[in-house]
């Protein structure tokens, strides 16, 4: 499949570290939702959250639609950054989520692209994010 596919994330946590939660939102080149995921992931830090909701973007996209081009917009510059190979990861605790990151993108053929978005741009992953955390 040759298609085009825009995903937002987001992840965050109340107290960092605290109960958190994701956030997810996936459409295709039309703008049309294929996806949205609103989950709890236990206790983690902010940047641990927005990790795990690239990771379960890409773990969706790796079982459900496979290879495609794909370009994932979250409102972390730090993790945006890092993903990039921008900035160093610095904490252990990001590393090994950084390279299941990594793993899941050579899944999909490498063609992914990370974007770092201000906040107001993402308003759908984080009110299904704010959502699951309202709830806990």
């Amino acid at each position: 499949m040759n298609s085009k596919i825009k995903i937002f994330t987001d992840g965050g946590a109340r107290g960092n570290p605290g109960p958190a939660a994701i956030g997810i939102v996936i459409k295709d080149e039309n703008g049309r939702l294929l996806k949205s995921i609103g989950e709890s992931i236990g206790r983690a830090t902010n940047n641990q959250a927005e990790y795990q909701a690239v990771i379960r973007a890409l773990d969706y996209v790796v079982s459900e639609i496979g290879e495609a081009e794909i370009e994932i917009f979250l409102d972390s510059q730090l993790v945006a950054c890092q993903l990039n190979g921008e900035y160093k990861i610095k904490d252990p605790g990001l590393k090994p989520l950084f390279y299941r990151v990594r793993e899941q993108v050579m899944k999909l053929g490498g063609k992914v692209s990370f974007i770092h978005i201000p906040r107001e741009k993402n308003k759908e992953a984080d009110l299904l994010l704010n959502q699951v955390l309202d709830s806990i």
